[in-house]
């Protein structure tokens, strides 16, 4: 009879363990990044009253005669599956959209290494990305992201430009301008004229671009110089009528005349592309160097960029690279983990790129609090990664990822708990009862 106590009593104490995690989901339904747990129970062993007979003669056989002796807990498994989805617009918040877990650490050789799929992550004076509990973030080489603020990018000078628009086939010139940089980082202001290339109309014209740089002001110019008209040949033979008209036979039979008829000459000439540079050197001041190629009028693709139609000369100078000194002005992350750098200048500069881990068996690892994991046997050894690759997921910038927890759930689960918890305090209970009854025996 002390059996069933006994028994009872483990009922109650497997009860009230699963009270205590479904409380403990409970308490963090809106802890980001949690992972809800769940209990399974499993009987402890049974008492053997009688075995197993076989069957002999006319006799059938005989099942096991057996009494449990209660009930303990067989596992509390942590559920990894994704939370929703919550917007912040906060730079530094993060959210994994896939297997990956963000690599955190405590000390500086980054050897002691802890896994979270909380992303509310910020910036200490140092410029660390850091969690809520001051662990470093781990980027793909394993090194905590660091923003310098004082990191500066030196100026460069203009070496590229390109001129986009049209040229108006009517207009005798144009004028536009581009601001250039030199070395230093100093704005020039470059004019570039275009001016028309004239032909005779009937001779073969070769044409060619020359750029002039005018000393006292700077500007450019791109003028025409023509070369002296080539003469074209042609040797026809001819036959004449009596009338003194042309005649030609093309097959040797019948004549057919023709007035003054003449078949033109296709001329092609094939020019090499032009080269040059142009350098500024002003004293007191750095020198620019543009190389001019084909590029003038033409994309990377050979798409042409400068065309000469009859519609209104909007050509413009555009300077495709160069910019002055300027200092880290804030930082923005992107869906691939990358940390942008934006400068004062308007420059841009990858300064590192957010690691991940996934794991054979997520379940496997095991909470140490604040959010956090460390792995185990069971788990697996951490594979490292980056966003966007493999199974590991893309980044949310501005966003965060919620608990798991699904409150519904919880509280059937809390029903069903306590409902099972009073039908095991029940047992101990009657077990006391019938005790008491037999103790009254001896009256």
């Amino acid at each position: 009879m002390m059996r069933s106590m006994y028994s009872g009593v483990s009922g109650l104490r497997v009860h009230q363990a699963k009270m205590d995690v479904i409380g403990n989901n409970i308490a963090n339904v809106n802890t980001v990044g949690f992972k809800r747990s769940a209990v399974t129970f499993q009987e402890v062993f049974s008492q053997t009253i009688k075995g197993a007979g076989s069957p002999q003669g006319g006799r059938g056989g005989t099942n096991p005669q057996q009494i449990g002796l209660g009930v303990n807990v067989a596992s509390i498994t942590v559920n990894h599956s994704k939370g929703s989805t919550q917007r912040t617009d906060r730079v530094t918040d993060l959210m994994v959209d896939g297997n990956g877990y963000f690599i955190l650490t405590n000390d500086v050789n980054a050897q002691n290494r802890f896994y979270t799929r909380a992303g509310n992550f910020d910036i200490d004076r140092a410029g660390y990305l850091v969690a809520a509990n001051g662990y470093k973030i781990l980027d793909e080489n394993l090194k905590p992201i660091q923003i310098n603020r004082s990191e500066t990018k030196a100026a460069t000078a203009t070496t590229e430009l390109e001129i986009k628009g049209n040229l108006n086939y009517n207009d005798s010139s144009y004028t536009t301008t581009v601001d250039i940089y030199d070395s230093l980082g100093d704005v020039h202001t470059l004019t570039i004229e275009f001016g028309e290339v004239v032909g005779d109309g009937s001779s073969t014209d070769v044409s060619y671009r020359e750029i002039v740089i005018k000393d006292e002001d700077g500007d450019v110019i791109f003028g025409s110089t023509s070369t002296d008209p080539s003469k074209a040949s042609e040797k026809r033979y001819l036959k004449f009528d009596s009338k003194g008209n042309y005649a030609y036979d093309p097959t040797g039979a019948n004549s057919g005349i023709f007035q003054g008829a003449h078949d033109g000459t296709n001329f092609i000439a094939s020019g090499t592309d032009g080269k040059g540079t142009i350098k500024l050197n002003y004293p007191g001041a750095a020198e620019i160097s543009l190389d001019i190629d084909d590029k003038v009028f033409l994309d990377d693709n050979k798409n042409v960029i400068l065309t000469q139609q009859s519609n209104t000369s909007d050509a413009k100078g555009v300077a495709v690279d160069g910019n002055t000194a300027g200092t880290i002005n804030d930082f923005t992350i992107s869906p691939n983990g990358e940390v942008v750098g934006i400068f004062t200048n308007g420059e841009r500069k990858t300064l590192a790129r957010i690691g991940l881990a996934d794991f054979d068996n997520p379940a496997g690892l095991q909470k140490i609090g604040s959010n956090m994991f460390i792995d185990t046997p069971n788990s697996g050894t951490p594979k490292y990664g980056v966003p966007s690759s493999g199974s590991f997921g893309d980044l949310t910038p501005g966003a965060l990822e919620m608990s798991n927890v699904d409150l519904s759930l919880e509280f059937t689960d809390m029903i069903s708990t306590q409902r099972g918890f009073q039908a095991n305090s029940r047992i101990i209970t009657t077990t006391d009862e019938m005790l008491q009854e037999l103790v009254n025996l001896k009256r």
